[in-house]
């Protein structure tokens, strides 16, 4: 939940926008109200992440070009109550992308963090260094549509944004919508295992072979 919104509530706002721009009309126009939290919603909640604790926690990452977005980003993870694990850059020096993608990557193929957050100028080198690591399923994101589809189809768990192709309030909007969206399931899960059975192919004892 993000200020006050449910994840549904977010989640039928994002398909609403998506289905409007391309001129789907018989999505429902209804206003999404924040619902009111009770005392047992919070208790059931912080329940949850005790037994589950990796739940909210978002591993985020950035080379020289993204450092500014990801220090930005990073407050905002933290003030929606995100537990963040900052993989560097921590300054303006020239740094190698492919380093930080897959420490995030590896975060969160190993269980460590829920998801990753990997930011670099255009956002394309971070997203094929992070696919390299199995279990990775990196997606670049540029809108609310793609934010949608990643998480919804392909259950995308690293984000990848170009901090020089997008502005702060839009990253914001994506992160969010990206962080919220619950993977579909159904027939995209018969898919999503054909993607993981790529990579296993490639893989010999648990290494990449």
């Amino acid at each position: 939940m993000i200020n006050g919104i449910s994840d549904e509530a977010i989640h039928t706002i994002v398909q609403r926008v998506v289905r409007q721009s391309m001129g789907d009309t018989t999505f429902s126009t209804k206003p999404i109200q924040p619902q009111n939290i009770d005392s047992e919603q919070v208790d059931s909640t912080k329940a949850q992440q005790e037994t589950n604790p990796k739940q909210n926690v978002v591993a985020i990452g950035a080379d020289h070009g993204g450092l500014e977005l990801k220090e930005i980003l990073k407050k905002f993870l933290v003030e929606n109550d995100f537990q963040v694990i900052d993989c560097g850059t921590h300054t303006k020096d020239s740094v190698d992308y492919p380093d930080i993608a897959l420490a995030v990557a590896e975060l969160v193929a190993s269980g460590k963090a829920w998801r990753g957050v990997i930011i670099d100028g255009a956002g394309i080198g971070s997203c094929m260094a992070a696919n390299k690591v199995p279990g990775v399923r990196a997606a670049l994101c540029y809108d609310y549509a793609t934010a949608v589809n990643s998480r919804e189809h392909n259950d995308a768990n690293v984000l990848t944004l170009g901090a020089g192709l997008i502005g702060i309030n839009l990253a914001k909007q994506i992160i969010t919508t990206w962080l919220a969206t619950a993977f579909g399931g159904g027939r995209h899960t018969r898919r999503v295992d054909k993607i993981t059975a790529i990579g296993n192919r490639f893989l010999k004892d648990g290494k990449i072979s």
